[in-house]
């Protein structure tokens, strides 16, 4: 068997919102959740697992693949919203994108306030 990524659990401070917000910044579909959790499903099976944890949030980094296209438009979704982007992970380069790795990318906080990095190449 070979060794894929299955899903992961996202805390977020009102998780309906979070998914949502993740839904329409990706185009995809509702799929279906069960308590404790709102899913969003990414290509290949992957879960988005968003739940509330009686915790402090702490700050993670999650990075996303996207094609060209897809990349146009949710940098045009995060402008719409107001969302400030930076072009950097240090947060320097404020409302630039990148020309990392021989593709695109930029970073911003999603509303659970975690550092979402989009992308269109892979490192590797």
């Amino acid at each position: 068997m070979t060794v894929t990524f299955n899903h992961t659990i996202i805390a977020s401070k009102d998780k309906q919102a979070s998914a949502a917000f993740y839904r329409e910044l990706f185009e995809l579909p509702e799929a279906p959740s069960w308590e404790p959790f709102v899913n969003v499903q990414l290509d290949e099976g992957v879960l988005l697992q968003f739940a509330e944890p009686p915790v402090d949030i702490q700050m993670q980094h999650y990075a996303y693949l996207v094609d060209d296209e897809l990349f146009v438009r949710c940098l045009a979704f995060v402008e719409g919203r107001g969302i400030t982007y930076w072009a950097d992970p240090q947060l320097k380069r404020e409302g630039e994108t990148n020309t990392e790795h021989g593709g695109r990318g930029f970073y911003f906080f999603d509303p659970a306030g975690h550092a979402i990095e989009i992308i269109t190449r892979p490192y590797l």
